[in-house]
């Protein structure tokens, strides 16, 4: 097991019997991670709760185990299945240009007939688009949760807001299906507004997803509102001590208020097939996790 040590981050080559795993996920299908770790280090992340399972002693973020795995055998099992690339890690991290393990995925699924998603903070993406091209049903999301590159650089080591987002105009305008995924949205601090009327004419889908504080991370983020936020600090108290969904209902209302003045179609807990409308793209609120979980993504919650 080779293990070197790159910009202050441990990165070792593991071998894994498969890479394919069933998913917990609301959009369901099977969960694809061709790394362990990431090096995005998001104050906000929901994914470090992996260390615990990888045996490093190293902070979340100062490690990466870059999977090896057999050639998958039977790529046609996965016809018709969602297979999600990168929900505990990103597929397109910035070691993913040296290794490929993601590009070397797309190729052993390339002619699976699967409904392939792919979560990302990147642009590296756009290196991939032969191959994504060529393969039936794509679907591509980055988490953009600002536009302020400021915040964004508070919050995580990613390529800039404005990259991401001319990585998601490019392949859009490709033809392949796009999703602004606004998530986490900080209260007070995520311009939803803003960010809808920015990304309506280059992706079908906003997936609107609410901070949910738990965790290592929960005192992690609270310290950093109290520091760079103080006027903040009253409604941090009110949503994440005391538990009141009133910014959260004010937020829904506003939401719906957009869609139907916009006329773009708003969906509650769902991620349809297809795509939408140029310049209507389908709003997807994904509020208060607690009553999704287990819901299946059916278009309701548990």
């Amino acid at each position: 097991m080779e293990e070197i040590k790159e910009n202050g981050v441990l990165i070792r080559d593991i071998k894994t019997k498969n890479v394919m795993t069933k998913s917990t996920l609301p959009v369901g299908g099977y969960s694809v991670n061709p790394y362990i770790g990431c090096t995005h280090n998001c104050k906000y992340c929901y994914a470090s709760f992996m260390k615990r399972f990888t045996g490093h002693s190293e902070p979340w973020g100062a490690f990466l185990d870059v999977k090896h795995w057999p050639d998958i055998k039977n790529p046609q099992k996965y016809r018709g299945q969602r297979v999600v690339i990168g929900s505990v890690t990103d597929g397109y991290l910035p070691q993913e240009e040296v290794y490929g393990r993601t590009r070397s995925l797309l190729e052993q699924l390339k002619t699976s007939g699967a409904k392939l998603m792919i979560c990302t903070k990147s642009d590296l993406v756009l290196r991939d688009l032969d191959l994504l091209t060529q393969m039936p049903d794509v679907t591509v999301s980055w988490s953009i949760n600002t536009l302020d590159e400021d915040f964004k650089s508070d919050m995580d080591n990613a390529v800039s807001i404005a990259r991401r987002l001319a990585a998601m105009q490019r392949v859009y305008k490709a033809g392949i299906r796009t999703v602004c995924f606004t998530a986490p949205i900080f209260p007070g601090i995520t311009d939803v507004p803003a960010i809808v009327e920015r990304v309506r004419n280059q992706c079908d889908f906003i997936w609107l997803e609410n901070l949910n504080l738990r965790g290592s991370f929960k005192a992690e983020i609270l310290a950093y509102i109290s520091r760079k936020h103080p006027e903040l600090v009253s409604l941090y108290d009110a949503i994440y001590k005391k538990r009141d969904r009133s910014y959260w209902m004010a937020l829904e209302q506003e939401v719906r208020r957009i869609a139907e003045a916009s006329d773009f179609p708003y969906l509650d807990n769902h991620l349809p097939d297809g795509r939408s409308k140029p310049g209507k793209p389908t709003i997807i609120n994904y509020f208060y996790h607690e009553e999704i979980r287990g819901s299946e993504n059916q278009g309701h919650r548990a």
